[in-house]
């Protein structure tokens, strides 16, 4: 089954965009690439139990394993050694990233407390959009009373956008709320 998202991207979204920006062929419309969700476990140094259970959160977040990630370099002031494990990311493409926008934008994001909206300068040179978020309980899927600690996660969303404006119009037809 499709999700939900694709059909509302090729039903509502590509003509809207078309419409805005004056492309003249649908595949000119910017689409959504991938979503990387990347979480940076500093105490995993003392105690890898720490990077288990993150590991296993973004995994039950994401539907997908994470693969762990490992100092590049040797940084003496936060006693990390080259190799050491210190965080984990997972790249979600085609359905899976759809599913992902949908629960984070629709379920998740709405949970944070005291929530205005997204910041609307997070956006790079080539049109993907970076947010960090402070908690991984504001997902559903993560039961409050089994996390020990509370863990961040930086979300990169990746486009075919060839500009900032043209990617902001397309994550906010697709539901993300920016702040006013």
């Amino acid at each position: 089954m499709k999700p939900r998202l694709i059909e509302k991207y090729n039903n509502e979204i590509i003509p809207k965009m078309m419409e805005i920006f004056k492309y003249k062929n649908k595949l000119e419309v910017p689409r959504l690439v991938k979503i990387v969700v990347n979480m940076g476990v500093g105490e995993a140094i003392q105690d890898i139990k720490i990077l288990d259970q993150a590991m296993d959160e973004l995994a039950t977040i994401t539907g997908q394993r994470p693969s762990l990630r490992r100092a590049k370099k040797a940084i003496s002031n936060f006693k990390i050694r080259e190799g050491l494990p210190v965080g984990c990311k997972v790249t979600l493409r085609r359905n899976m990233m759809y599913e992902f926008m949908d629960r984070l934008v629709n379920v998740a994001l709405p949970r944070i407390r005291d929530f205005n909206g997204v910041p609307p300068d997070s956006f790079d040179q080539s049109g993907n959009y970076s947010l960090g978020l402070s908690e991984q309980t504001i997902f559903p899927e993560i039961e409050t009373d089994r996390t020990p600690r509370v863990q961040g996660m930086d979300i990169t969303i990746v486009t075919t956008s060839k500009n900032k404006e043209e990617s902001k119009e397309l994550l906010r037809l697709f539901g993300v709320p920016f702040k006013k």
